[in-house]
């Protein structure tokens, strides 16, 4: 891992323009034509990833710790939301991020995410025990 590739306040960006596909659908059906929280999150947890991406070695891959979210304010299918994902703090192989997303001027959520980078061969260990 590459530890010391990002410091405390380093920054990435990520846009997301969104789909019918992003909006909350059930088995009773289609809730409401606004970005679902469920791929805000996803999406959210992508823009961390984006430090993880330059930071882990050949050897290694990213996993997520926690998310959250405190999503604000809707987002319209067609609408462009920003992600900026700040680094919060790096302490051996984890790192977490702060997030906002806005669409404009106005914030439809932020929150944190976490993700430790681990050997590959560590993760497939843990899966394999996991069956």
């Amino acid at each position: 891992m590459i530890a010391d590739l990002f410091e405390v306040g380093s920054t990435k960006t990520f846009t997301k323009l969104v789909l019918n596909d992003d909006c909350a659908s059930f088995e009773s059906g289609n809730v409401h034509p606004v970005y679902a929280t469920f791929a805000l999150g996803r999406d959210a947890e992508w823009a961390c990833r984006l430090f993880v991406l330059e930071m882990k070695e050949a050897h290694e891959e990213g996993i997520g710790t926690f998310l959250t979210i405190n999503h604000k304010s809707p987002a319209l299918v067609g609408s462009t939301v920003l992600f900026t994902a700040t680094v919060k703090s790096i302490n051996k192989n984890e790192i977490i991020c702060t997030y906002k997303a806005q669409v404009g001027d106005r914030i439809i959520a932020e929150g944190e995410q976490g993700q430790k980078i681990i050997a590959k061969q560590k993760l497939d260990a843990l899966f394999d025990s996991l069956k």
